[in-house]
C-alpha cells in the first residue's frame, strides 16, 4: 500500500508573523481599548488643527433601530472619504448626527406603548419618543464605533 503524500510539504507557502485567523471576539475589544487609551481621534484631529478644512456634510440614519447594512455601508464609505482626506492634509472632522424626528421612530414608540397611549398627555408621549430615540443613537454610534467609524 502506498504511504500517502503529505500535500502541505509540496507547498511553498510564506512564513508571516499575521494570525491565521482574526480571533474578533478576542481581538477587537483589545483594539477599540487601544484607540480609545492612544485617543487616537483626538490626536488626529490636533494634528491637522490648522490644516484646509474639508467638511462632509453627512446625510444621518434614523434613530430608530439597530444598525442594518444599508446604513452601516454608506457611513462606512463617508468615514472612508473623511479619513482619506485627513491622510491627504485636510482637517476633516468626522460629525456623526441622527435623524431624531419623524415618523418612524412615533411608529415603533406607538407599538411599544400599544393601547395605553391612548390615555397618555402629549408629553408623556414625546418623552417616550426622546428616550427611545437616545436608546438607539447610543447603541448606533457603539456600532459605529466597533466599525471603525469615528
Amino acid at each position: 500500500m502506498p504511504v500517502p503524500l503529505d500535500l502541505k510539504a509540496t507547498l511553498n507557502l510564506p512564513k508571516t508573523p499575521f494570525l491565521m485567523k482574526a480571533d474578533l471576539p478576542a481581538n477587537e475589544p483589545k483594539w477599540l481599548d487601544r484607540w480609545r487609551q492612544e485617543r487616537l481621534y483626538e490626536r488626529i484631529r490636533e494634528s491637522r488643527e490648522r490644516a484646509p478644512i474639508f467638511t462632509l456634510h453627512d446625510g444621518p440614519p434614523y434613530a430608530n433601530g439597530r444598525l442594518h447594512l444599508g446604513t452601516a455601508l454608506t457611513k462606512i464609505l463617508k468615514d472612508l472619504v473623511v479619513k482619506s482626506k485627513t491622510l491627504a492634509g485636510f482637517n476633516a472632522p468626522f460629525v456623526p448626527g441622527w435623524d431624531c424626528h419623524g415618523l418612524p421612530i412615533e411608529i415603533n414608540v406607538d407599538k411599544e406603548l400599544g393601547a395605553g397611549k391612548s390615555g397618555m398627555p402629549v408629553v408623556e408621549i414625546r418623552r417616550a419618543c426622546r428616550r427611545y430615540a437616545e436608546k438607539f443613537v447610543a447603541l448606533q454610534r457603539a456600532d459605529f464605533e466597533r466599525l471603525g467609524v469615528f
